[in-house]
C-alpha cells in the first residue's frame, strides 16, 4: 500500500446478484489484484439493498489479501445495526470505508433517519473514533439534486468537517471541471485529498443512460465521436481507452492525488489504462 503522502490508485466493484456473477467477479478481482491497487471499494446499493452481498465480498477479498473499503450508508438500518456492522468490519481488520448518503430505494419514502452523509461520518467517528479512514463522495459537475455550485460544495464541506479523510469524485470527462472544483473547494477551506473518479468507456448507450441519471456530463465532441462507432464495439473501446488515458494524464500532471476506477466489474479496460499510464511506477507524492 502506498504511503499517505503518495498518490493512491483504487478500483470499485459492485456486488453481483447471481452466483455466476460472483464467480466472474472473483476472476476479475484476481486479475486486477495483480495490479496491486491501494484498495478495492465495494458498493452498497440503494438503501443498503446489497448489504449482505457487500459484506461477503469485502470479507472474502480481505481474506485473499486485498485492502478493501466497503461502501456504507444508513439506508433503513437502525443505529445499533450499523454499529454492529462497523464492529464486524473492524474485527476483520477492515480500516477504510466509503461513507455515502445513498439512494433511497423505490417505496421507502423520504422519512428515514440520517439521510445525509455528514451525519453518517459523524456517527462513525462517534462509535469508532479515528480507527477508519473515511472516504466521501463529491461532484465536480454538481450533484443532480443540488440547487447550485455553492450549496453543493457546502454539503461536501459538512462531510469534511464531520471527519472525512479524503474524497472520491463522480466520474467526468472534462479535466478543467475537476481542477476548478478543487480550487473552489480549497478557497472554502476544504484541504483533504480529492481523488478523481474514472469511468472507462466500453458501451456508449450504457454510458449515456448512466450519465443522464447521475449528472455526469459527456462533452458533445465525445458524444458525437462515440455515436460514430455504432456497433463496432472494439473500435469504440480502443478510442475510449485513448480518451480516458489522456484524461488521466492531464489529471496526474495537474497534481491529482490519485485515480479511482469505476470498473463495472470488468478488468480489461482498467488493466489497459493502468498499464498504459504505468501507474505502478507513479505512486509518488502529488
Amino acid at each position: 500500500m502506498s504511503s499517505s503522502t503518495g498518490r493512491q490508485f483504487s478500483v470499485e466493484f459492485f456486488p453481483p446478484r447471481t452466483a455466476a456473477g460472483e464467480e466472474k467477479l472473483d476472476e476479475v478481482h484476481g486479475e486486477l489484484a495483480r495490479l496491486n491497487p491501494d484498495f478495492f471499494s465495494v458498493t452498497y446499493g440503494a438503501g443498503g439493498s446489497t448489504k449482505q452481498g457487500t459484506r461477503q465480498i469485502v470479507l472474502r477479498y480481505k481474506a485473499a489479501g486485498s485492502c478493501v473499503a466497503p461502501h456504507l450508508s444508513f439506508g433503513g438500518l437502525e443505529e445499533s445495526e450499523l454499529e454492529a456492522l462497523l464492529m464486524d468490519y473492524k474485527s476483520a481488520g477492515i480500516n477504510r470505508l466509503v461513507a455515502l448518503r445513498g439512494d433511497i430505494p423505490s417505496g421507502m419514502g423520504s422519512g428515514r433517519q440520517h439521510r445525509y452523509a455528514n451525519e453518517l461520518v459523524a456517527f462513525i467517528r462517534k462509535v469508532t473514533g479515528d480507527y477508519f479512514h473515511i472516504d466521501v463522495a463529491c461532484y465536480p459537475e454538481i450533484h443532480p439534486e443540488s440547487k447550485n455550485y455553492q450549496s453543493d460544495v457546502e454539503f461536501f464541506k459538512r462531510k469534511v468537517d464531520a471527519g472525512a479523510n479524503s474524497a472520491i469524485t463522480q466520474y467526468f470527462y472534462n479535466a478543467e471541471a475537476y481542477f476548478r472544483f478543487v480550487d473552489y473547494c480549497a478557497a472554502q477551506g476544504i484541504t483533504i485529498p480529492i481523488v478523481p473518479g474514472i469511468m472507462p468507456i466500453t458501451n456508449y448507450a450504457n454510458l449515456a443512460r448512466f450519465s443522464a441519471n447521475c449528472g455526469a456530463e459527456i462533452p458533445q465532441w465525445l458524444s458525437r465521436r462515440l455515436e460514430m462507432f455504432g456497433e463496432d464495439a472494439e473500435s469504440l473501446r480502443d478510442f475510449g481507452t485513448d480518451v480516458v488515458c489522456r484524461l488521466c494524464e492531464q489529471l496526474l500532471d495537474g497534481g491529482a492525488p490519485g485515480l479511482h476506477f469505476y470498473s463495472m466489474n470488468l478488468s480489461r479496460n482498467v488493466t489497459q489504462i493502468w498499464n498504459n499510464l504505468s501507474l505502478a511506477e507513479r505512486r509518488l507524492p502529488a
